[in-house]
C-alpha cells in the first residue's frame, strides 16, 4: 500500500462505477464526494457534502474539504485532510476518540435540523390601539409563561 499525497480532481453529475485512484469525483448534483482511500487499500470513500457533512471549497484550480476524514470503519483506519489537492496525513484516533466524535457528529446533526421554537411576539404597547381582544392575549400569554 502505497500513501498518496496528492490527489486531482474532477467535476462529475455520476460517480464512475470504477475509482481512480489518486482522483477525488465530485457531484454536486448529489453533494457528495467520492475517492478510493489515499491510504492505498483500495476501499472507496463517500464524503457527504453538507452544512453537517463535509464542505468543499473549489478556489478554482484546487479542492479542499474539511472536515478531515477518518476513516474509522475501515481495517486501515486512515486519516486525513484534502487540502488544495495535497493530502495531508493525520494520527489515527483511537476507538473511543472515534466513538466520541461519532456521538458529537450525531448531536450537531440532530440540533441543526431541529426544529426551531416559534416564540409569540406582540407589537409594543405604545404602537398598538389597546382592544380587548389584545388584552385577553397579552394576559393569556403571561399566564402561559409562568
Amino acid at each position: 500500500m502505497t500513501k498518496l499525497h496528492s490527489l486531482t480532481h474532477e467535476f462529475v453529475d455520476f460517480v464512475p462505477e470504477q475509482l481512480e485512484p489518486g482522483t477525488l469525483y465530485v457531484s454536486i448534483r448529489y453533494k457528495s464526494a467520492s475517492h478510493l482511500c489515499c491510504c492505498g487499500c483500495g476501499e472507496k470513500v463517500v464524503t457527504p457534502l453538507s452544512p453537517t457533512g463535509w464542505r468543499l471549497t473549489y478556489d478554482g484550480k484546487t479542492v479542499s474539504l474539511s472536515p478531515s476524514i477518518g476513516n474509522w470503519n475501515l481495517a486501515c483506519r486512515s486519516h486525513y485532510w484534502i487540502e488544495r489537492n495535497r493530502v495531508e496525513w493525520a494520527e489515527t484516533w483511537s476507538r473511543q476518540r472515534a466513538a466520541s466524535g461519532f456521538a458529537r457528529d450525531i448531536a450537531d446533526k440532530q440540533a441543526y435540523f431541529a426544529p426551531t421554537p416559534i416564540e409569540p411576539s406582540l407589537p409594543e404597547a405604545g404602537n398598538v390601539k389597546r382592544t380587548p381582544l389584545l388584552t385577553f392575549v397579552r394576559r393569556f400569554l403571561k399566564r402561559s409563561a409562568k
